[in-house]
């Protein structure tokens, strides 16, 4: 796009050049971990049906004692340490790590040339199609478009689209920025993330 400005490593604060990447390692991990569902539900002995009956006589006849078919070694058994929903895979972010995350990927970013600063992120038509031609614009496999504020139109004419997502500032998190291919998003974003760094 000819107006939008390209951020480059230079034009970033010290501060965002000396985070360890590991810190955004750490924040999708625990992001990717946190969207877990935890659905996976296995029954053990006592929830599978049947086996009420002892199946044979304790003693006299030769095998070893069984006081159920429905115990694991048996087939239509129980499963034996299975999945069950009272896992919790909930990890913790420090709101500091958090903030170091998503310095180091947009530090990436800039190293690399795919973070835009425009002016204004407005379609003030709502039509997909000069949302289309914005994203087409920067030439990217795929953008995250940050505004400051959504508007009803803006949103309308982003929503369809696959290549692009468009999220308000208070949104942007690391594993968001590292996911997608380049990144542009408002001047007045921008100059609150510099200011907070």
């Amino acid at each position: 796009m000819s107006n939008a400005t390209v951020i480059k490593t230079t034009d970033l604060p010290q501060a965002f050049l000396e985070v360890h990447p590991h810190n955004l390692y750490l924040y999708c991990k625990a992001y990717a971990a946190n969207l877990r569902a935890n659905t996976a539900q296995t029954k053990n002995r006592s929830a599978v049906s049947g086996g009420g009956k002892k199946p044979f006589a304790q003693k006299g006849g030769g095998r070893a004692r069984q006081g159920s078919i429905r115990a694991p070694h048996f087939r239509g058994g129980g499963v034996v340490f299975g999945p069950t929903t009272d896992r919790n895979y909930t990890q913790k972010v420090n709101k500091k790590q958090k903030r170091l995350a998503l310095m180091h990927a947009l530090a990436e970013k800039a190293a690399n040339e795919k973070l835009f600063v425009v002016d204004s992120v407005a379609i003030e038509s709502g039509k997909t199609k000069d949302a289309k031609a914005f994203v087409d614009g920067f030439g990217q496999r795929d953008l995250l478009v940050v505004k400051e504020m959504i508007d009803e139109k803006t949103f309308l004419a982003f929503r369809n689209l696959q290549e692009s997502y468009l999220i308000e500032e208070n949104e942007l998190n690391g594993y968001l920025a590292a996911a997608y291919h380049a990144i542009v998003m408002e001047k007045a974003v921008w100059d609150k993330l510099i200011k907070e760094s």
